[in-house]
């Protein structure tokens, strides 16, 4: 994705050559906590790199990367445990790689910047499942205007279901 004028995250796509510091960034103690283990998180992500189902990103912050996502539609799988959400929806997950890089406000704002540009693009709704118990995630899904939905079982455990959903403007019709 181009990077917006004033907007300091770049978006792009994940490259074969990103898969030894993505290795590093899944095993972090930070990050192992909520996500499977390196080995099985980087095969699920080669995989998606061949289907398209997933969207694999790169997050990068002042010419460096920082981050790790993904996007998924949810209704590409007959059982996904969010096919019930309105068509037009993504469904998010990202991991900022270093430990010392969380706590200063990035979740929130690569939420918001990529929502920006997601809505911009026609998607009408992004939805993001941290763990109920991953305070820190939730409070910045909810700095980027995220909003709680309900409790779910996702693929992974439980899920904290989480929705922003685009502004539509309306417009005067004669």
């Amino acid at each position: 994705m181009s990077p917006e004028p004033g907007d300091p995250y770049v978006f792009r796509a994940l490259r074969h050559e990103d898969f030894p510091r993505l290795a590093q960034w899944l095993a972090e103690p930070h990050v192992t906590r909520w996500w499977d283990a390196a080995k099985v998180e980087l095969e699920a992500i080669a995989q998606a790199m061949k289907t398209r189902e997933t969207q694999p990103m790169i997050v990068e912050w002042e010419g460096r990367p920082l981050a790790y996502l993904q996007t998924y539609d949810p209704h590409r799988e007959a059982d996904h445990p969010y096919h019930d959400q309105p068509v037009g929806t993504l469904g998010l997950d990202m991991v900022i790689g270093l430990a010392e890089e969380t706590g200063k406000g990035h979740g929130g704002r690569i939420a918001a910047s990529l929502a920006a540009r997601l809505f911009e693009a026609g998607t009408r709704r992004i939805v993001i499942d941290p763990h109920p118990e991953n305070s820190r995630a939730i409070r910045a899904y909810e700095k980027a205007g995220f909003r709680f939905i309900d409790q779910r079982h996702s693929l992974y455990g439980p899920a904290h279901l989480m929705a922003l959903d685009a502004q539509i403007e309306e417009t005067d019709t004669p």
